[in-house]
């Protein structure tokens, strides 16, 4: 039987060694993004389902399993920055201007990607970042 692409914690934030396996070879600067932008999300949305995909090196956040259908929100991180990303991003209200207006469509062509590239703690805890997660929970799911 094969092994599932992503590990589901329905356990909550307490629950962190699998999303601790994806940041694990990051620098301190980037786990301490990363590790933001988790807790970012917990609060937002305590109940949160989150999903590991080890080998993507990425953690989706949803209420649900289900990457496209029921995921609102994705993290990768890279050398120097974390990507927070918005599956429904094109459709979300952005009155600061975080989200590029073009982006990623899935292959079925309903979903609207946007990612911003975060690369200190000051960015990360802008109102303007907790209120697109917001506003994310609530869009398209």
């Amino acid at each position: 039987m094969a092994e599932a692409a992503g590990v589901v914690n329905q356990e909550g934030r307490d629950n962190d060694a699998d999303f601790e396996s994806v940041i694990a070879e990051s620098g301190d600067h980037v786990q301490s993004l990363a590790r933001a932008v988790r807790d970012l999300v917990y609060d937002v949305l305590p109940g949160t389902v989150e999903v590991v995909w080890k080998k993507q090196g990425s953690v989706g956040w949803g209420v649900g399993p289900k990457k496209y259908t029921e995921q609102f929100a994705y993290l990768m991180p890279f050398k120097n920055h974390v990507t927070l990303g918005f599956y429904r991003g094109g459709e979300l209200p952005d009155p600061d201007g975080l989200l590029p207006t073009a982006g990623g469509r899935q292959v079925g062509g309903t979903l609207s990607m946007r990612s911003l590239k975060l690369t200190t703690l000051e960015e990360v805890r802008r109102p303007a970042v907790r209120e697109l997660i917001a506003v994310s929970t609530r869009t398209g799911i």
